[in-house]
């Protein structure tokens, strides 16, 4: 796993020892919001090996705009980038059988991504941006199943709202509003994991790649994270602004 808090790791890989002494955990301490993190990350990973899944799931929501040391937009960066440059880094190592399950979310149903601003840069609003990551996760995730090796699935999925850290941070009007409503209408965090275990592990979706899943089930994603046209504008950019092709 990758973690960017060294307490909160050694915590949990303490948990993870407990559950099982003999299984190999690692973890490697990286800030997701930067390409040459991005990049050192993914290649310390590709020396795995074998890969037999990947699971995209890093990601935060800002009440205010930030730039990373790259010049781009953090929840960009993070939420997009990370999932973009890690897992072209690891397509080789994944072999027929491997799965590669990006975590998305509902909150991209009214977005649509404007290609002359991906950075934020005409007018800001946290959640609105977060809503756009979300809307590039599906579409990065639909031109992925169109290029990820034979026998390589890539699914992306909603995992419901779950009562975790995420928002906690953000700031702002947003970090009241999490307060409030993850005691109200939240899930666990066991619950929202649900459908992850699903497409890492299940022989029910042997084969199943290019879908968007919300408990456990294939759902559809809106108008347009079916642009398959964006998918493919999405990915060209991505590919100019990490270097890699």
């Amino acid at each position: 796993m990758t973690a960017r808090d060294r307490k909160r790791a050694d915590d949990t890989m303490a948990r993870l020892r407990r559950a099982n002494p003999r299984a190999d955990h690692s973890v490697h301490m990286a800030d997701l919001s930067t390409l040459a993190e991005m990049k050192r990350i993914g290649a310390e990973l590709a020396r795995e090996p074998q890969i037999d899944v990947l699971i995209n799931n890093a990601g935060a929501l800002f009440n205010k705009r930030q730039e990373t040391a790259d010049g781009l937009e953090m929840t960009f960066a993070l939420n997009h980038m990370a999932y973009f440059v890690i897992t072209n880094l690891l397509l080789p190592q994944l072999k027929p059988g491997a799965r590669i399950v990006t975590v998305a979310s509902n909150a991209h149903r009214g977005a649509k991504l404007d290609f002359d601003d991906l950075q934020s840069r005409r007018g800001y609003a946290g959640f609105g941006v977060y809503s756009k990551s979300k809307l590039a996760n599906i579409l990065f995730n639909r031109e992925l199943a169109r290029r990820t090796p034979q026998g390589v699935t890539a699914n992306a999925l909603h995992p419901g709202f779950v009562a975790t850290r995420f928002g906690d941070q953000s700031g702002g009007l947003m970090r009241a509003v999490f307060r409030v409503a993850k005691p109200i209408g939240a899930i666990s965090p066991e619950e929202g994991a649900r459908t992850i275990i699903h497409l890492a592990a299940s022989s029910a979706v042997d084969g199943v790649t290019g879908e968007y899943f919300y408990e456990s089930a294939i759902t559809t994603p809106t108008v347009e994270a079916r642009n398959d046209a964006d998918a493919r504008r999405l990915w060209e950019v991505s590919e100019k602004i990490s270097g890699l092709s």
